[in-house]
């Protein structure tokens, strides 16, 4: 905020001119709300420093600051806070500055580094599940979020396209499916390849029962069961090339791209670019090498390579086996190399996963910098919590996991319920009423999730979610709403026009406003914090400050036009801040509810 730093280097020039001394900083913090104020200086800190009372110290910076910065209208002392009262043509100038200016609060597009944010990065054996929406909103969001802080930023997801797990699906398929493709059963091709995932499931514990009750002990049946074997083997076809198997394993993956693809636009969340593993886990090998040349690894008798992280509190870990294949470790580290070949602007990257996988990404982050990649001082893990439901609730046709989709058409769903109950949808088609569901419940899922600390587990409760009342993406939409419907009635005025920059503020006024100032700065924090809930609790906020100015200003009815004129002008602002803000969560508002 370009006032705080005018402040900041004022009262150093106070202090200096007061006591002969030089502050290394000034501590600021919003004026509490039962004190007169705009903004706080702390005191307290300039005591190490400073020999005196904190409250004769605050008084005399104070007047220095009334006389010397023509921003300061007056000030007060309270124990050890100097509290300053800022000026209603300060805000009132601030808000002409702003009042016809698009995406406010964005800073200019790439003019910081380029980013790589991973995200989604399913299995392409079942379909997307509730875990993967965390993963994608966050994901999507903290993208957008470092795009509007000023970063170029690529999109991607490594697809998870081989090994043992898709082979299960695709036998199965072989064996029971008897040609069922996604036309012919009317399945999404995920939900399809999903189903085969599960057959196989139950016929390979139906084989161990089976080895089981003749003689044989549990742990050797289940690494003996034939369609175990089968799968493997069809595992080492693959792998050698065989037409068969490939050519079955490219028609079930197109089948579950093109589901994923669906599930992916329905929550409105996209891509740059795509790598595949089935492209990427041979990468990495020859950078094991080099790193053994380097001495960064080690090789143990069996002839596995290890790298040895003991001093940096970790432990030992394999990048290589005996037989030379490689793990994951080996493959992170070859795509993570190759993504900055195929993007060489890239100077940073932040992998969306959940906190299982803590140990791993401090591990590959730490390898990437012994071996000596600058850009491996900016990689993130965006680490995040589990989502739990109520149990019981929204099971999906498996039993065992909640899927993206039944939970989307869910919300949907829930939010027809609820706006039906609430009698909210007068005069809407079957059309606009199906848009403004999918609007209204996808906003109270997004929300309801972004809202969260990504480390932090949730507790996700969808009727709780859609609620029009509190801290819910629903309110936030109806609010935004009801800016629409007073903008639509006082059509004619020109609300991009410059305002009265002599008028008196009324407290609620000055309140709103602050709470704008505050925007653009809110965004570079949560890029730096790789957090959406800044931006979240952020718009809450401004939302529940315009529901107190609505309730006790006068906006359309207000007999002084010039008054008006701010009044619906500052409305309109806050409307397009509540819509950019959710634009950055994936979260559209509609024009009307």
């Amino acid at each position: 905020m370009e006032l705080q730093h005018i402040l900041e280097e004022k009262v150093k020039e106070a202090v200096q001119s007061l006591y002969s001394v030089n502050l290394p900083s000034v501590e600021f913090q919003p004026t509490r709300k039962d004190f007169e104020g705009d903004l706080t200086v702390v005191v307290f800190p300039m005591l190490k420093l400073l020999k005196g009372n904190p409250v004769a110290i605050g008084t005399q910076i104070g007047e220095y600051l009334e006389r010397e910065v023509e921003e300061v209208s007056k000030f007060n002392v309270v124990k050890g806070f100097l509290n300053l009262v800022i000026s209603d043509a300060y805000y009132l100038g601030f808000f002409n500055t702003i009042v016809a200016k698009e995406n406010y609060g964005y800073a200019t597009p790439h003019s910081r580094e380029a980013i790589m944010v991973e995200y989604s990065s399913p299995n392409t054996n079942k379909p997307l599940h509730l875990g993967h929406i965390r993963n994608n909103l966050l994901g999507y969001s903290v993208a957008e979020i470092l795009k509007a802080a000023g970063h170029k930023v690529y999109k991607t997801q490594i697809v998870n396209d081989r090994g043992i797990h898709i082979c299960k699906s695709i036998l199965a398929w072989q064996r029971f499916g008897q040609g069922e493709t996604p036309e012919s059963s009317g399945l999404k091709g995920d939900h399809l390849v999903g189903k085969y995932y599960v057959e196989f499931d139950k016929s390979y514990k139906a084989e161990i029962s089976d080895l089981i009750a003749g003689g044989i002990e549990k742990s050797i049946a289940e690494k003996e069961a034939p369609i175990l074997l089968a799968a493997q083997e069809m595992l080492r076809k693959w792998e050698a090339g065989d037409e068969e198997v490939v050519d079955l394993w490219k028609r079930m993956n197109a089948w579950v791209y093109e589901g994923f693809a669906t599930t992916y636009k329905n929550l409105g969340v996209d891509f740059d670019k795509l790598y595949y593993e089935s492209d990427t886990y041979l990468l990495g090998r020859d950078v094991v090498q080099e790193g053994l040349e380097k001495g960064v690894f080690f090789r143990k008798d069996d002839g596995s390579v290890w790298i040895d992280l003991t001093e940096e509190g970790l432990d030992e870990k394999i990048v290589l086996r005996a037989d030379g294949t490689a793990v994951y470790m080996t493959q992170d580290i070859g795509t993570a190399i190759q993504r900055v070949t195929d993007f060489p602007d890239i100077q940073g990257m932040v992998y969306t996963v959940g906190n299982e996988q803590d140990y791993h990404f401090k591990v590959l982050f730490l390898i990437l910098k012994k071996l000596g990649y600058t850009w491996a001082e900016k990689l993130y893990h965006l680490s995040y919590g589990m989502v739990d439901l109520p149990s019981g609730k929204m099971k999906s046709r498996e039993g065992t996991v909640v899927d993206a989709d039944d939970l989307i058409v869910s919300m949907e769903h829930t939010a027809e319920e609820i706006s039906e109950e609430l009698g909210k949808l007068e005069g809407y088609t079957e059309a606009e009423k199906k848009v403004l569901y999918s609007t209204i419940g996808l906003g109270a899922l997004k929300y309801f999730i972004l809202k969260v600390d990504p480390k932090k587990r949730i507790l996700f409760n969808p009727e709780e979610s859609v609620d029009f009342q509190g801290n819910t993406g629903p309110f936030i939409q109806y609010t935004y709403a009801r800016i629409q419907s007073i903008l639509r009635k006082g059509a004619g005025w020109e609300f991009d026009k410059a305002v009265d920059s002599t008028l008196t503020l009324h407290e609620k006024e000055k309140e709103l406003l602050k709470y704008i100032e505050i925007f653009p700065g809110k965004v570079q924090e949560a890029a730096e914090n790789y957090s959406p809930a800044l931006v979240a609790n952020y718009v809450y906020d401004l939302v529940k400050e315009f529901n107190s100015f609505y309730q006790q200003v006068s906006i359309l009815g207000e007999s002084d036009v010039k008054k008006r004129h701010f009044r619906i002008a500052l409305s309109k602002k806050v409307g397009e801040v509540i819509r950019d803000g959710f634009a950055l969560l994936g979260i559209d508002v509609p024009e009307r509810m």
